[in-house]
């Protein structure tokens, strides 16, 4: 009962390994960048701490990076990846621009 048990009835630690892993493409690591530009603006709470915090200089930083990636990958995406980015970035650019004239700060998007 103790092998044939542990096979029909996986523990919870056997079934976390036997899930298949989400496949990284452009679109998942495009997505993920602006998860983390969303932090960073605030608009995302933190995961552990469950509030949420600005930082804009990691929000810019991460724009750019967004953009650098706009730039370098130009001609190289799907109409679908080029509208994901153009639109990503148009938001976060928005909102680092309200967040930090709300904040009162001196920084801008570029």
């Amino acid at each position: 009962m103790g092998e044939d048990q542990e096979k029909k009835n996986p523990t919870p630690d056997s079934e976390e390994k036997s899930d298949p892993e989400v496949p990284i493409d452009f679109t998942t690591f495009i997505l993920s960048l602006s998860s983390s530009a969303a932090f960073h603006l605030g608009l995302a709470p933190h995961p552990e701490q469950k509030d949420c915090c600005t930082n804009l200089t990691m929000a810019r930083q991460t724009i750019d990076i967004l953009s650098v990636l706009q730039d370098k990958t130009k001609g190289n995406l799907t109409g679908e990846e080029e509208r994901l980015m153009s639109e990503i970035l148009y938001n976060l650019r928005l909102a680092f621009v309200e967040i930090s004239q709300k904040c009162g700060c001196s920084e801008s998007a570029q």
